[in-house]
C-alpha cells in the first residue's frame, strides 16, 4: 500500500483524500516511511518535521469529516527547500553559520502552503546560501542523485529534486537564481519551474542575489507543478518586488496542453562546444516532436547570451556580498570567539571564517572586489549593461515567437567530486538557464528522455515572456503527454531502485 501511495501524482493524491478513499494521515505516514527507508542513502532532507506534518495531516482529515471544502492540494506532502523561514523549526540555508537557528515567523510562501493545507514534511538540503550547481557546497554533506547515488542531483536545490525522484515527496519547493530549480529538475527527470521574477513572494526567503532570486514549484508532472504554482503565486505587500497582478492561468493551461499554431524559437547560442551528444540528440528529438504537434520552429540568434555567464558571475556575487553582510555573529546564528578577549570586529571575522564555506567566501570576495571604488563601473556597471542587452535580445525574440526551447543543461548529472576543484567547470552547468534570470522571464524544465551514452535524464527548457507563465504549462503539458504516449515517463517508467 505504501508503495502505491508514494507513486501517485499530487493531483491523484489530493483527489483520493477529498473523496475519502485515502486519509491525509495515511498519505503522510507513507511518505515518512519512505524517507526513513531511503533518505540515509539519498540525504535529500536536513530536517524532518514528523510531528508537525502529522498534525497538519490530521487537521485536513478533520476538515473533510466536517464536510468543509478542501483545496486542490489539501493533504498532499511537500519537501521545502531550507531557504524559506519556517516558524518553530530550523532554517539553515545549508550553512553552518545558521545551524540550529529557529525562525520566529513563516515566509509568505510557507504561510501560503500551510493555508492551502499542504503538508510540509521537512526542509531539504541545498548548496550553502544557494551558491552552487551540485548541492556539494552544503555544510551538511552532499545529496545523491536517485538515478545514480554517485552523481549530483543538481544545485542549489538538489535536496528538493532528489526528494521527488526518490518518491519521498510528490511536491517540492526550490529557488532559482541562475538555474537552481531547472538544472536539478533536468538531471533528476523531474519538472521544475522558475516563475516570472516577482511572481512568487520572496518575503522570508533568505537572500542570495535579490534581483535574481525566485522561488518556484517542483514536481513530477506538469499539472502538479501548475497546482503548486497557483498556491504559492500572487502579490505580497510584504515583498517590494512582488508583482501586483493575478497569477497567470497556469492550471487551466496545464489541463489544456497544446502547441498547435504556436511559434517555437530555437536559439543557436544554446548548443555547440561543451554540449553532451546525448543531450543534443534528445533535444533535437523534442524539437521534432514539437513540429509534429503543430508548432512552427523558428531559428533565433541572440548574441548577447554568450556573455550571460560572465555578467551573472559579477552581478550575483556583488549582491551576495551586500546581502551576506548581515551574518556578523552578533545578531543571530553562529557566534565564534565571544569569550571576552576579542573585539566585536574580531568576533565577526572569526564567525565568518568558521561559518561560511569556500564557495560562499569566494563569491563574497569576488562581489566585494567588483563593487569596490575604482572597479564598480568596469565590472558591476558593465555587467548590468550586458544584462540590458540580454533583456533586449529576449524582447526581440518574443516578437517572433511565443516560447523559446533549449536543453536545460549542457550535460547529464556529473559525478560527485568531479568538478569540486574546478569552479569554472561547475559554473558552466548553468549555461542555458542564466539568461532567463538576468531578464526576469519565466522558464520550465521537464524531462525529454534519457541520454543514450549514460542512461541519465535530459531536460527540455521552455522559456516564456514575463507574466506569460501559462505558456510554459500549455507547451509543457503537450510535450509531456506526447512524450509519455511515445516513450513512457522517464521517471515513473524507469525509476531507479534505491
Amino acid at each position: 500500500m505504501t508503495d502505491a501511495i508514494i507513486k501517485l501524482t499530487a493531483a491523484e493524491t489530493a483527489a483520493k483524500i477529498a473523496s475519502g478513499e485515502l486519509t491525509a494521515v495515511a498519505v503522510t505516514e507513507a511518505h515518512l516511511a519512505r524517507i526513513e527507508a531511503v533518505d540515509e542513502k539519498v540525504h535529500a532532507f536536513l530536517y524532518i518535521d514528523r510531528e508537525g506534518a502529522l498534525a497538519q495531516a490530521r487537521a485536513v482529515d478533520e476538515k473533510r469529516e466536517r464536510g468543509e471544502k478542501l483545496g486542490p492540494l489539501a493533504g498532499v506532502p511537500l519537501a521545502l527547500k531550507d531557504i524559506f523561514t519556517t516558524a518553530g523549526i530550523p532554517t539553515t540555508v545549508g550553512s553552518k553559520i545558521l545551524e540550529g537557528w529557529i525562525p520566529p515567523y513563516d515566509a509568505t510562501l510557507t504561510k501560503r502552503l500551510k493555508d492551502a493545507d499542504v503538508v510540509i514534511l521537512g526542509k531539504t538540503n541545498m548548496d550553502e546560501f544557494a551558491m552552487g550547481s551540485s548541492t556539494e557546497n552544503s555544510a551538511f554533506g552532499p545529496t545523491g542523485n536517485p538515478w545514480d547515488l554517485t552523481r549530483i542531483p543538481g544545485g542549489s536545490g538538489g535536496g528538493s529534486s532528489a526528494a521527488l525522484a526518490s518518491f519521498q515527496a510528490p511536491l517540492a519547493i526550490g529557488t532559482d537564481t541562475g538555474g537552481s530549480i531547472r538544472q536539478p529538475a533536468a538531471v533528476t527527470g523531474t519538472v521544475g519551474v522558475k516563475p516570472t521574477y516577482g511572481g512568487v513572494s520572496r518575503y522570508g526567503m533568505v537572500a542570495f542575489s535579490s534581483s535574481l532570486d525566485q522561488g518556484g514549484p517542483c514536481a513530477r508532472t506538469v499539472l502538479d507543478a501548475a497546482l503548486l504554482h497557483e498556491v504559492i503565486g500572487g502579490h505580497d505587500p510584504l515583498d517590494s518586488t512582488s508583482i501586483d497582478a493575478p497569477v497567470p492561468p497556469v492550471v487551466e493551461a496545464a489541463r489544456n496542453g497544446s502547441v498547435a499554431g504556436m511559434r517555437v524559437g530555437v536559439v543557436k547560442q544554446f548548443r555547440g562546444e561543451g554540449y553532451q551528444a546525448g543531450v543534443v540528440q534528445r533535444f533535437d528529438e523534442a524539437v521534432a516532436l514539437l513540429k509534429e504537434l503543430g508548432a512552427e520552429i523558428v531559428e533565433l540568434d541572440c548574441p548577447s547570451f554568450d556573455l550571460a555567464l560572465s555578467a551573472y558571475y559579477l552581478i550575483a556575487p556583488s549582491e551576495c556580498s551586500s546581502n551576506l553582510a548581515r551574518f556578523d555573529g552578533l545578531r543571530y546564528g553562529l557566534r565564534t570567539g565571544d569569550d571576552g578577549t576579542h573585539s566585536a570586529e574580531e568576533v565577526t571575522s572569526l564567525t565568518r571564517a568558521e561559518g561560511f564555506g569556500a564557495e560562499v567566501k569566494r563569491r563574497i570576495m569576488l562581489g566585494t572586489y567588483a563593487l569596490s571604488s575604482g572597479y564598480y563601473d568596469a565590472y558591476y556597471g558593465s555587467a548590468q549593461k550586458v544584462r540590458t542587452l540580454i533583456t533586449r535580445d529576449f524582447e526581440k525574440s518574443f516578437e517572433k515567437v511565443d516560447v523559446i526551447v533549449s536543453p536545460t543543461t549542457p550535460t547529464t548529472a556529473f559525478a560527485i567530486g568531479e568538478r569540486a576543484d574546478d569552479p569554472m567547470a561547475m559554473y558552466l552547468a548553468d549555461l542555458c538557464t542564466i539568461p532567463t534570470n538576468l531578464a526576469g522571464n519565466a522558464a520550465m524544465s521537464l524531462p525529454c528522455g534519457l541520454a543514450p551514452e549514460d542512461g541519465l535524464p535530459v531536460g527540455l527548457q521552455i522559456i516564456a515572456p514575463a507574466m506569460k507563465d501559462d505558456r510554459l504549462y500549455k507547451v509543457g503539458a503537450a510535450v509531456e503527454a506526447a512524450f509519455v504516449e511515445k516513450w513512457g515517463h522517464p521517471l515513473l517508467e524507469e525509476a531507479p531502485s534505491l
